[in-house]
């Protein structure tokens, strides 16, 4: 993160609820609150005005509420990173639809609102100056039947697209992400491997790569899982990648 505190921007109807989270930002070094809204409507006005890194969003609230303001803010081409802060679960895909980056429910605990603030400060920077340095998660967040779930991204064996969304295979089940496959190679770097033009494969999983009995490339992981096929164009890189584990 730069030198200069992040800004943040605090945006719940509930007054007891922005105190609080006035108070856990401030206690945080490297962050700032540069304004606090009411309401949706005002939250849009303030972030034009202010131009925050992060806004800190809860989602019911009367008139404009917290999704809608994500996606108009999603739209802005200097737009800020969005965390949501409520009560509720069940608005975790809603959420990541309208671009969040991060997804808390309340009471907010510090040591997770520090996490998320630190990743969402790097990621709105990266967006608005269009540099490296955006940190990646550790998580990913999952809506699950009855709640929410973090899956580490250490337990990812491979990412694999399907028209609009992308699953995640990993060490004990499968979960569907609504995000590009392209995002996630860009915020994953190095710890992930393109095989194919609708797959990433974890670099840490890699076990091995040879040619199935028609002759096509695919590599093998070291997990219970089938054979993945490897485009030829990547066959070089997924080699490289092989002999620099050696």
């Amino acid at each position: 993160m730069s030198a200069d505190p992040a800004s943040v921007l605090i945006v719940d109807d509930e007054p007891p609820a922005r105190s609080r989270l006035r108070q856990l930002v401030g206690d945080l070094d490297g962050f700032h609150v540069v304004g606090e809204a009411g309401h949706g409507q005002e939250a849009l006005e303030l972030c034009n005005d202010l131009h925050p890194d992060v806004v800190l969003l809860d989602i019911r609230m009367p008139g404009v509420d917290g999704l809608q303001v994500a996606s108009q803010l999603a739209g802005w081409e200097r737009r800020p990173a969005v965390i949501f802060t409520t009560a509720y679960d069940e608005y975790a895909i809603q959420a990541f639809d309208a671009q969040a980056v991060g997804y808390l429910l309340k009471p907010v605990r510090r040591e997770r609102l520090a996490q998320t603030l630190d990743h969402a400060a790097r990621v709105g920077r990266a967006q608005l100056l269009r540099i490296p340095g955006a940190a990646p998660r550790t998580h990913l967040c999952v809506q699950r039947t009855r709640g929410l779930q973090m899956i580490p991204v250490d337990d990812v064996l491979c990412f694999h697209a399907d028209q609009k969304y992308v699953t995640a295979h990993y060490a004990g089940g499968e979960a569907l992400l609504n995000e590009p496959l392209k995002d996630l190679e860009d915020e994953f770097g190095d710890r992930f491997l393109r095989i194919h033009r609708n797959a990433l494969i974890a670099v840490a999983w890699l076990d091995s790569l040879d040619r199935d009995d028609s002759g096509a490339w695919q590599v093998r992981l070291k997990a219970d899982f089938q054979p993945l096929p490897v485009s030829r164009r990547h066959v070089g890189e997924v080699k490289r990648r092989l002999r620099t584990m050696g």
